[in-house]
């Protein structure tokens, strides 16, 4: 999928929900997370089989844009870690060629990995200070991570900090970030929200896990998807991110995405 595609359809979207439950169906959560009107999904690498779940979305749900999450970019802990887990962590190369369609960590990635894909697909490393924003984005992030968000300092975090990047870098706080939050959140400047399953009350959670809910789950996600638009056309009143090109995004919000 052209990069360009599937970083424009994170921003229209404005969220981007980590996948972190195996309990539930990950093409029918792709499938509710569409009905809410949202494009895009985060499938975490701390899950079982995140490549089975990467390629099954990449085959039945092909203009659907999934990425893979929770990448461990560093050799030496990746070998570790895996001769002593079953279920090993894919690396980079590994979920790119299963079909993700952007990658994300944690963790600052590696040379390599913006060596290998940058102008390929979105990068999104995670960050927690104002020089690994800036590392990471002078290396070619399109996007980069602020995690976890909420022990960093939440929105006032990022409102402090976005001045000493001069406000030309889009961060994506994930972590914490809930109903009561996200108005700050973009408010501070921020585009594009990351969030779990945390995000909706624990009782209706467990009624779309234990009936495999999945039109209470869109309806869910709509919620959220309806929240993030209304704050955001607050935000910035004379930017319609539904139809918005990342040429005018860029231009209204003056946020660079190395492109």
């Amino acid at each position: 999928m052209d990069i360009k595609i599937t970083l424009t359809t994170i921003l229209r979207d404005g969220f981007i929900l980590v996948f972190n439950q195996d309990k539930l169906d990950v093409v029918k959560t792709a499938e509710a997370l569409i009905a809410a009107g949202i494009g895009n999904m985060e499938v975490t690498c701390r899950i079982r089989k995140p490549l089975e779940k990467l390629e099954r979305l990449r085959k039945e749900l092909p203009d659907f844009c999934a990425g893979a999450a929770s990448l461990i970019d560093f050799d030496a802990i990746l070998h570790t870690y895996n001769r002593t887990h079953a279920d090993p962590l894919p690396t980079v190369r590994q979920v790119v060629d299963a079909g993700a369609s952007y990658i994300v960590s944690a963790a600052n990635l590696s040379d390599e990995t913006f060596r290998s894909f940058h102008g390929r697909l979105p990068v999104i490393p995670g960050c927690g200070t104002t020089t690994e924003i800036l590392d990471q984005f002078s290396k070619g992030a399109n996007l980069c991570k602020v995690f976890p968000a909420k022990e960093l300092g939440g929105p006032a975090f990022v409102k402090a900090i976005d001045p000493a990047i001069h406000k030309m870098i889009s961060l994506v706080p994930t972590g914490g970030t809930n109903a009561a939050n996200i108005g700050e959140y973009i408010d501070a400047g921020v585009l594009v929200v990351g969030g779990s399953f945390s995000m909706i009350e624990k009782p209706v959670l467990n009624k779309i896990i234990e009936e495999q809910d999945y039109k209470l789950l869109a309806d869910q996600l709509r919620r959220t998807k309806d929240l993030i638009d209304a704050k955001r056309a607050e935000k910035w009143p004379q930017l319609n991110f539904a139809d918005a090109d990342l040429e005018t995004i860029s231009r209204v919000t003056s946020r660079n995405f190395n492109i």
